[in-house]
């Protein structure tokens, strides 16, 4: 690869939220429905519970036959995208649909009428995924600034005390993981939804408190574009690994912030096209890798995460196969050395 510091490493990844068997569909249509209150709360059957166990082991595995060097739940029993550990909250209501940003996708707005109160709803689902990976276990959630974006707040009545406890929440979540390699903190809001420039220390605080309470290397990844130059300042000031740069979608600006603040020591790349189903050669993905590389010659990376820019949800389960081989192709040492 282009970078002449020392040697870097190039992982395969994804940030999850990944697309459901073809055939599980069907299944679940059946034994969940297909209205708003059917889907997931926390309190599913049996029945239900056995599908999506049979959902997770097989797209633990495809991970592992793809070759992925971090291998996550798959995050497939998520009906509402990153809203989902607030929507199976005992203190939250779910109310009317939302569009999910600038997409054709909806979720449940998720009401916040109590105390944010630990769950273990995410940690549980890892602690089965863990069983069954053989080695590098990644962890996903919505970072907390993402996650309060998503919801609505009737009980706290105060914008950065809701986001603080939002983030003590993600702590707790974090706090009763498995051990994991690598935590990916998903937030597309900072793009999408861009704070004040006065909120800045306490959207770093908040990413602070998530952070803390693991030893695992943690992956700040925004995506839907890149970052306000302010707000990529402030995400910089909190204590992470690497920072995410969404490359399909608008790399010329991702790759300014790096030029003109620069970067973590590692960063994450979104180099596989999450929304298209044009599958990329394992060769046109080491080459963005290469072009990023070059653009930010000052930077010297201990590692490169190679990932979609996206979750993977949208696409047909054929192509998402299909893209996670190509990423695991492209990360392979011996055709990156």
């Amino acid at each position: 690869m282009a970078n002449d510091g020392p040697m870097t490493e190039y992982l395969s990844t994804t940030p999850g939220l990944y697309p459901l068997p073809d055939w599980s569909k069907e299944q679940l249509q059946d034994l969940k429905g297909n209205q708003k209150e059917d889907l997931i709360d926390g309190t599913e059957d049996e029945e239900i519970q056995n599908v999506y166990e049979q959902v997770r082991e097989e797209l633990v595995d495809r991970q592992q036959q793809a070759g992925l060097d971090r291998i996550v739940e798959g995050q497939a029993r998520w009906d509402d995208f990153l809203a989902h550990p607030l929507a199976v909250h005992e203190n939250v209501d779910t109310r009317g649909i939302v569009r999910y940003y600038n997409n054709n996708n909806f979720y449940r707005e998720p009401v916040v009428t109590g105390e944010l109160t630990f769950d273990g709803d995410v940690a549980a689902e890892l602690e089965q995924a863990n069983e069954r990976v053989d080695a590098g276990l990644q962890a996903v959630l919505p970072g907390p600034y993402s996650l309060a974006d998503l919801a609505t707040d009737e009980y706290y009545g105060d914008d950065d005390e809701f986001l603080d406890v939002v983030a003590e929440f993600l702590a707790s979540e974090v706090d009763v993981f498995p051990e994991v390699e690598t935590l990916f903190l998903l937030e597309p809001s900072l793009v999408e939804n861009p704070f004040e420039n006065e909120r800045g220390e306490t959207v770093s605080d908040a990413l602070d408190t998530v952070t803390a309470g693991t030893d695992a290397e943690v992956v700040v990844f925004p995506y839907w574009g890149a970052l306000e130059e302010h707000v990529y300042a402030h995400v910089l000031d909190a204590e992470f690994d690497a920072i995410g740069f969404d490359l399909i979608s608008n790399h010329d600006e991702n790759v300014y912030n790096a030029q003109e603040y620069g970067t973590t020591d590692d960063v994450a790349l979104g180099v596989v096209d999450g929304k298209n189903t044009l599958v990329e050669s394992a060769e046109t993905v080491r080459d963005r890798i290469d072009w990023f590389e070059e653009q930010t010659p000052n930077e010297s990376y201990g590692t490169v995460y190679a990932s979609a820019n996206v979750e993977l949800t949208y696409l047909p389960f054929n192509r998402f196969e299909e893209k996670l081989d190509v990423l695991g192709a492209a990360t392979k040492q011996e055709v990156v050395a």
